[in-house]
């Protein structure tokens, strides 16, 4: 994200991607390129979607993984090497402002008219397509009550023992939940009183014996019992419970955030890449891609498709949605460097 930041621009040096793009998108390729973050993710894109996909219209994907500020770069000199990405909403909101993105009609796509999807994952630049949340999460036989919000995370004298938090160097500083332990409402939240957040973030700090800078070390931490509780990304939690470990986790002031899909500014496969875009939105597709990995679906009638056992692993539940926050992409797009620097300096004094 750091180095998408650093780019100045890409709309005024594309050179000829202008008309690449208008003049490839007639859709008789038969093989589509995608990005993705690779991993256990990618797996289940290449069975809940991909392989489908490609069943039903006969356009194989292939899958990279590359960084946005690669494709930034691929973007600037006129030859972006992918179709298409999945990335968050945030780096979308990113590449817009660096004229990175073909802006997307959403007319185009079947499966979102009439479809419920919130506003907010439909962007004029990307399309929300599935949500993960970051949530608190807790050893039960540690503690004597239940946390419910981040106000008792916060209160070490009635639920004590170490904790952890997720670092700057992951992923977005926690400062709504530092100020939703001093009180600030669920509908306050944007924009951030940083000054207010960060005296909320000293006052537990020494409580704090790890700030996780990798997805898997909290819950590792928590499996350890070297800390009674923590923030962590939703589903790693389960992977505890299912061994078998003493711990559970809070939807209450959950921090939402949604993956979606943009198409590179120069794309040249630009039909293909709408047909994957439109095939992933159907409910159906977007049930059975919850099944296989804990994001929820920006398709409401999805929901009605799972069963209660997984429905309670999705921020986007009709339960979990009411207890949770959508992280505001445009004030963290704007504000993000500066907090990080910030951060990192209050980290280390």
């Amino acid at each position: 994200m750091a180095a998408a930041s650093a780019v100045t621009g890409c709309g005024s040096l594309m050179g000829n991607g202008e008309s690449r793009s208008s003049s490839s998108s007639g859709g008789g390729r038969k093989r589509l390129v995608v990005s993705n973050s690779g991993g256990a993710y990618n797996d289940a894109l290449t069975k809940g979607i991909y392989e489908p996909f490609a069943k039903e219209t006969g356009i194989t994907v292939t899958t990279v993984n590359y960084q946005s500020a690669q494709i930034i770069a691929q973007v600037r000199q006129g030859r972006p090497q992918v179709d298409l990405m999945d990335n968050s909403l945030l780096i979308f909101q990113k590449m817009a402002r660096l004229e990175c993105l073909e802006p997307v009609d959403h007319d185009r796509l079947k499966s979102v008219k009439g479809a419920g999807i919130a506003e907010h994952n439909l962007p004029e630049y990307a399309v929300g397509k599935n949500v993960w949340a970051s949530v608190m999460a807790y050893r039960t036989d540690s503690l004597k009550r239940v946390p419910k919000s981040w106000a008792d995370f916060w209160n070490t004298d009635a639920f004590s023992g170490a904790r952890s938090l997720q670092s700057a160097e992951v992923d977005l500083p926690e400062l709504e939940f530092a100020l939703l332990a001093d009180g600030v409402p669920l509908d306050k939240l944007y924009p951030l009183d940083v000054d207010r957040a960060f005296a909320s973030m000293s006052r537990i700090r020494g409580e704090v014996k790890k700030f996780w800078n990798t997805g898997a070390l909290p819950a590792v931490l928590l499996g350890r019992r070297e800390v009674v509780a923590t923030s962590l990304w939703g589903g790693r939690a389960d992977e505890l419970i299912k061994q078998g470990m003493p711990v559970a986790y809070q939807w209450n002031e959950a921090r939402r955030m949604t993956s979606g899909w943009g198409i590179p500014k120069g794309a040249g496969n630009t039909d293909a890449a709408y047909q994957l875009i439109d095939f992933s939105l159907r409910p159906e597709v977007q049930a059975a891609f919850a099944k296989l990995f804990p994001h929820g679906p920006v398709v409401p009638a999805a929901t009605k498709l799972l069963s209660e056992d997984v429905l309670a692993t999705l921020p986007t539940s009709p339960h979990n949605l009411k207890t949770g926050f959508d992280a505001d992409v445009a004030w963290w797009d704007k504000n993000q460097e500066a907090v990080t620097r910030r951060w990192q300096e209050w980290a280390d004094a």
